[in-house]
């Protein structure tokens, strides 16, 4: 690969830096890289703007989202990404240009796109990040101390059948609820693609709110699931050390999708769930999605996503599962609350805030 010019650790300042370096010190920029080849997923890079495509603005780490133009230099991590409605893509950086696979700061090689995707961002990578001792810079180098799990919290996890599905606004909802009903709550986002949405969702609901960025991951696809597990609790056990009685995990994508399957299938993180909390998109993923955990011996405690938004999908859902059908306004109820989800609780009722 061809350089144009030497990159200079001075770009970086006036770089704009992507979501998923948001815990990186940026002083710690002393030089670059290029040797590509060995690059990994977290890597940091440094990238030119070449071309804009389907993502035509970045987030950035300040969490607000900027307006990309050709020539601007941008600072992402290497990852790889799932998302059936958008790209398939690896953490590698095998041409001149590679691409921009997620606006919250992801770039790699884009293998496969929902027909309906524009084609990607074009990028132009000036170099991995160096630090003081040479070594390239990648996010786990910032990750939060681990943790050994919590065994005291309440742990709520949020499914669902795919993208889309209506996952993050109803666990940022029950979130929302759990706090109006007088429990200590946060919210964390353990699986994904590194992005503000999700971690503002719960924030904005007034939930604290981590995710597998905190513990070193631009993105948790690809990777083992040991170190998922390992994020997992360091994330639940900070917001316990934090002072949370009850956290609501977001879990990304769908059941089959490759980590959530070895979640649900066998993992610490379900073996430690409370409770779940099932998003659908309609009457029949609600059913197959009840029967897909019931296969594993899981089961939710209630139905909510898309399908809370139809009168008529609710109630088809409700007469083929079983199940309460809860909306966002249902999961903000206290009442709600008392009734579906305080049964759940690790927590003696007297720690409940009056």
């Amino acid at each position: 690969m061809n350089q144009i010019f030497h990159p200079t650790p001075a770009m970086c300042t006036f770089a704009k830096w992507a979501f998923t370096t948001r815990r990186v010190t940026r002083t710690d920029v002393r030089g670059f890289s290029t040797h590509y080849s060995a690059a990994k997923a977290g890597d940091l890079i440094l990238c030119e703007i070449a071309e804009i495509g389907h993502h035509k603005k970045i987030q950035l780490a300040e969490r607000r989202v900027s307006t990309s133009y050709p020539g601007d230099h941008v600072v992402l991590c290497l990852g790889d990404r799932y998302a059936p409605d958008q790209f398939l893509a690896s953490a590698v950086i095998d041409d001149d240009l590679i691409d921009l696979v997620a606006g919250g700061g992801v770039a790699g090689r884009v293998d496969a796109a929902h027909l309906r995707m524009d084609d990607p961002t074009r990028l132009r990578p000036l170099g991995l990040l160096t630090g003081p001792r040479g070594q390239v810079m990648n996010v786990a180098d910032y990750s939060l101390p681990a943790l050994p799990a919590n065994e005291y919290v309440t742990v709520i996890g949020v499914f669902g059948a795919s993208m889309n599905s209506g996952k993050t606004t109803a666990a940022s909802s029950l979130a929302h609820g759990l706090g109006r009903a007088g429990y200590v709550v946060a919210g964390v986002k353990a699986t994904g693609t590194g992005a503000f949405g999700d971690f503002n969702s719960f924030e904005d609901g007034g939930a604290p709110a981590l995710d597998f960025t905190d513990v070193g991951m631009a993105t948790t696809f690809r990777m083992p699931l040991e170190r998922i597990e390992a994020g997992f609790d360091t994330l639940v056990a900070t917001a316990a050390e934090r002072g949370a009685q009850v956290v609501v995990v977001e879990i990304a994508d769908g059941v089959f999708q490759q980590e959530t399957r070895a979640i649900l299938t066998s993992s610490r993180i379900r073996d430690r769930l409370d409770g779940i909390l099932f998003a659908a998109p309609d009457a029949l993923s609600a059913l197959g999605g009840e029967k897909v955990l019931n296969m594993m011996n899981l089961g939710s405690f209630a139905i909510s996503g898309m399908v809370s938004c139809s009168p008529l999908a609710a109630a088809e859902a409700a007469e083929v599962t079983g199940l309460p059908i809860l909306s966002r306004e249902d999961l903000w109820s206290p009442e709600t609350i008392a009734t579906h989800v305080a049964p759940l609780m690790r927590l003696p009722q007297e720690d409940v805030a009056a």
